[in-house]
């Protein structure tokens, strides 16, 4: 009886603890749809109503911002070219445009791997620790949310 009562205290603790602290929270990000119509209206804009950043911060962090969005489009552009030429072919898939498919999409997971790399390195240099985890997980919430749409429209394989 008495682990039982202190299970559902810890419980209903456990559960009270993510509003508790969100209440304060203005830059909450954890309902996803909204977190897709903000980046989508405007990424940049969002971005810098959740960071709050003073004016030497933005001066040190926009750029890195900049330079890590260009390599994110190009990933991005190049990942479509490969995807459309995979999947809207005339021709039947054989194995070798899988496989010639999959080597692409793997290098191009290589080299977002690096930006991303470069991009955490930067901030951290740039930024206080707190805002610079701030912002790493502001991407990989934004990049989870694109990779789950991008995964929701794409068909598999035949």
């Amino acid at each position: 009886m008495k682990n039982l009562l202190t299970s559902v205290v810890l419980i209903a603790c456990c559960m009270a603890a993510p509003s508790a602290i969100g209440q304060g929270a203005a830059n909450d990000v954890t309902d996803m749809q909204a977190l897709r119509q903000a980046v989508k209206n405007d990424k940049r804009a969002f971005v810098d109503s959740v960071m709050s950043l003073d004016a030497a911060e933005a001066k040190r962090f926009w750029p890195i911002y900049n330079t890590y969005q260009q390599a994110l489009d190009a990933n991005l552009r190049r990942r479509v070219v490969a995807m459309q030429g995979f999947m809207f072919r005339d021709a039947p898939v054989t194995n070798l445009a899988a496989k010639q498919y999959a080597t692409e999409m793997l290098a191009i997971d290589d080299a977002e791997v690096k930006a991303r790399r470069t991009m955490r390195s930067r901030v951290m240099r740039a930024l206080p620790a707190i805002k610079a985890a701030r912002y790493m997980q502001l991407e990989e919430k934004i990049r989870a949310v694109q990779d789950y749409d991008a995964a929701a429209s794409v068909p598999l394989a035949r």
